[in-house]
Order: structure tokens, then C-alpha cells, then sequence
């Protein structure tokens, strides 16, 4: 996953007085304040439309929109989970 559209978005929607490439990859949002828990919801909102990840077929917790590190792991995470095929029984 490339982080540039999602820091571009953090940036844009959030923290509009840094640049993106002022974004630490591991910058803790949720405890920095930057990411509360309607925005939380919104990010979560944001990363799963963009990458194609449906709401309802991935665990979906905090830590995993902790940092932009923490959102790709996510992301990549899904999409393996979305190309191997489901477990049934």
C-alpha cells in the first residue's frame, strides 16, 4: 500500500497546519488526540472504501488505525485475507 493518499488524507481532514510529508509513519493519532472516536469512524470509513475492504467481512479494532504503519499493515493484512479463500466448516 502506498501511505501518500492516506497521509494526504489524515493531513487534509485533520491536521491541515502539517504537510504530509511532516507525518510520521508511526505517529500514535489516536493518542495524540489527532484521531478521536468519531474520527476514528470516519478513517476507518475512508481506508476501507479506498482499498476496497469490506466493513463487515474484517476485524476492525483501534490499534489497527493507531499510525499510518499501523493502517497499512491493516490494509495488506485484508487484502491477503480477501485473496485466500474462506474457511468453511
Amino acid at each position: 500500500m502506498n501511505s501518500a493518499p492516506l497521509k494526504a488524507w489524515i493531513v487534509q481532514q485533520f491536521v491541515p497546519d502539517i504537510t504530509p510529508a511532516d507525518l510520521d509513519d508511526d505517529y500514535d493519532l489516536i493518542d495524540s488526540g489527532v484521531v478521536d472516536s468519531l474520527r476514528l469512524l470516519r478513517l476507518i470509513s475512508w481506508v476501507c472504501d479506498a482499498n476496497g475492504i469490506p466493513l463487515d467481512e474484517v476485524p476492525i479494532t483501534p490499534d489497527n488505525f493507531r499510525s499510518v504503519n499501523a493502517i497499512r499493515a491493516f490494509v495488506e493484512s485484508s487484502a491477503q485475507s480477501q485473496a485466500s479463500p474462506a474457511a468453511t466448516g
